[in-house]
């Protein structure tokens, strides 16, 4: 592992690029697949590695996220890395404060209540400084994965980091987030617009550190309707993946493809795949074909078996993913779970999904 004055120009060679090529629409031999959290709870050596560290001091960790990131890989033959990180690290940037409970999740001590609250945040964030060991993380992991595949970087979306900041947590209704777009449109729309602009530089400083791929996740946009998904969420989407790129563009950077997962966003589907990005994500409720119909042929799907597929015996995971394969086509298509791993999930079957899909693939490649 090198020091943190190496210079990100200085990264192996990758040896595996079939994600990046099916994100950007090329052929591939076989579809590639990673995991949405495949770094996570559902490995006795990420518990291990994890359990003497409050959760955000790992995040603030290089050394243990490159750890975490580099877990799965160890295991399975996955095609891409996503950097051990959370969507919280960006509120906090904000300066607001978020613990990690054990048996609850995510808490924030200070939740945003009033409309007032929203001038305790920092206007102006400068994310080296705040979100600094993150991009240290990547540049680490990217030397450490020594090329073998893609690093992805990410961030949560505006609507659901919003939505945690106002809740002061996880909630199975948001109403206390959605109250404020119906009561305050402004006041939100503010929220949204600070959100977005440092999850573009936070962004652009991941390239900058070494992502190879971006995936934007707007996780609780299932909580709104076509509506309110129109006014809140997409237009802020929209902006960050054009800011993005142009931001790339002017300071020399890799154009590296982007990820839109609007989980149980069905209805808008249509708008994500003319949002910006190459990739669109896909939870389980939704039919492949239904997918290919609604986003047409300029965008890379990626998903979408249901995670809990992964409780089945290792055969019907092996039948589950051919039929997901078929549905898609092998081309582009990114494999992946329509959701996260779950923690008590057997490692034994995360490997026998990816092993199907790479097998799977090959074959109707071949035929």
């Amino acid at each position: 592992t090198c020091s943190f004055s190496c210079s990100p120009k200085g990264f192996p060679k990758l040896k595996n690029d079939t994600f990046l090529r099916a994100a950007r629409g090329e052929e591939t031999e076989h579809t590639p697949v990673w995991c949405m959290r495949q770094a996570g709870r559902y490995l006795p050596e990420f518990r291990e590695t994890r359990a003497a560290q409050d959760f955000f001091a790992t995040c603030r960790s290089p050394k243990l996220c490159c750890e975490l990131t580099l877990q799965p890989l160890r295991r399975f033959p996955l095609d891409a890395a996503i950097i051990f990180s959370d969507i919280l690290v960006v509120p906090q940037a904000l300066g607001m404060e978020v613990v990690m409970v054990p048996g609850k999740g995510p808490t924030f001590t200070e939740p945003l209540k009033e409309v007032e609250d929203l001038l305790k945040l920092r206007q102006k964030v400068d994310v080296t400084a705040e979100l600094g060991y993150v991009f240290q993380a990547i540049t680490l992991t990217r030397h450490s994965l020594e090329g073998r595949v893609p690093l992805i970087g990410f961030s949560g979306a505006p609507w659901t980091l919003m939505s945690y900041m106002i809740e002061g947590g996880g909630s199975s209704t948001m109403a206390k987030a959605k109250s404020w777009l119906y009561r305050h449109p402004e006041a939100s729309h503010q929220l949204l617009r600070l959100l977005a602009d440092v999850i573009t530089d936070y962004l652009v400083g991941q390239v900058a550190a070494g992502a190879q791929a971006l995936q934007l996740f707007e996780s609780h946009a299932g909580h709104l309707g076509p509506e309110q998904f129109q006014d809140f969420a997409l237009p802020y989407i929209r902006d960050i993946a054009q800011a993005v790129k142009s931001k790339l563009k002017e300071e020399a950077l890799p154009l590296v493809p982007m990820i839109i997962f609007a989980k149980d966003a069905h209805y808008a589907l249509r708008d994500l795949a003319h949002a910006g990005y190459e990739v669109v994500g896909l939870d389980w409720t939704i039919q492949p074909q239904e997918a290919r119909a609604q986003t047409g042929k300029d965008v890379t799907l990626q998903g979408n078996l249901d995670p809990c597929a992964l409780y089945a015996p290792k055969e019907k995971i092996g039948e589950l993913v051919k039929k997901m394969l078929e549905a898609f086509g092998t081309q582009r298509y990114i494999a992946n779970l329509g959701h996260g791993l779950y923690p008590d999930m057997n490692p034994e079957h995360v490997g026998a999904f990816v092993e199907a899909v790479h097998a799977h693939s090959r074959h109707i490649n071949k035929h």
